[in-house]
């Protein structure tokens, strides 16, 4: 019995697997050892054990945006060790969850394009490259915090075409001082700012957010991809909502770059399911 576990900022996804057979899935919030108290993980184990989980798991599989660190793995480590004392746990970046869904064992440049963003180089078995990943203050680039970031800039700057800016304003009401507050004063700064992505989502076609949004992957493709020597002759693989809403602009983006698209996932569920279900017993 094997517990499978990828943790974004925004959501989680559990998964029990049963040998083959996938006995449990479901999906809660986020979280994010940089921004949340490790508290609200560990209400949201104990939770998840009375209610969904067995007490015979035996091992456990957790990958987590903010787990680039050895201090946030170990905190993480003891909150499942504390409510599954007899389970191995592994705990990693969700760059290996990007790598193990989209690649299994085959080689190529996996990224994440969901609130955050990141990408690095898989050889089949171990991430060999990766780029620096600066967080939402710095970097972040292409994803859905930068996308909703340039779309409130675009109404607040008066950038949008007035049927966008009326569009915008009728869906949100939005004032300038809520906006602010939330911003600095919110729990969740870059979620709040990748919540108005889905505006760029359901007026892609618009030829105002088409280019914002193609501006952004450009700004990732720089900072994420061409870092790679040899980016030309991978296959560049995306798990992501953002990647996977907008991956026909991507798609355009990465064609006028000369590099190839590989494969694109909204999670890594399906692609965590397949990569276990595959490995020796």
């Amino acid at each position: 019995m094997k517990l499978i576990i990828d943790s974004g900022s925004t959501k989680m996804g559990w998964i029990l697997l049963d040998g083959q057979e996938v006995k449990a899935h479901f999906v809660t919030k986020g979280f994010n050892p940089n921004y949340s108290d490790i508290q609200t993980l560990e209400s949201l184990v104990e939770t998840c054990h009375g209610a969904s989980l067995p007490k015979d798991i035996l091992s456990i599989h957790y990958y987590g945006t903010g787990c680039g660190n050895e201090q946030n793995c170990q905190l993480i480590n003891e909150v499942f060790h504390r409510q599954f004392p007899q389970a191995q746990i592994t705990v990693t970046h969700d760059l290996m969850a990007a790598c193990h869904a989209l690649l299994g064992h085959g080689k190529g440049i996996a990224c994440i394009l969901g609130t955050g963003s990141n990408s690095c180089v898989y050889d089949g078995e171990n991430i060999v490259e990766r780029a620096v990943s600066l967080g939402y203050l710095v970097g972040d680039e292409g994803s859905g915090m930068h996308i909703g970031r340039e779309v409130v800039r675009a109404y607040f700057y008066g950038f949008m075409p007035n049927e966008l800016h009326q569009a915008f304003e009728n869906q949100y009401h939005l004032e300038l001082k809520v906006f602010i507050d939330e911003l600095y004063h919110g729990e969740q700064p870059s979620r709040f700012l990748a919540s108005f992505a889905m505006f760029a989502g359901e007026n892609q076609h618009h030829p105002f957010i088409h280019d914002l949004v193609k501006n952004c992957f450009q700004a990732f493709l720089e900072a994420f991809v061409f870092r790679f020597s040899d980016c030309k002759m991978l296959k560049i693989s995306f798990i992501g909502s953002v990647a996977h809403h907008f991956q026909g602009i991507l798609k355009d983006c990465l064609d006028e770059n000369g590099l190839t698209l590989g494969e694109v996932m909204a999670s890594p569920a399906e692609g965590l399911i397949r990569y276990y279900r595959n490995l020796p017993a």
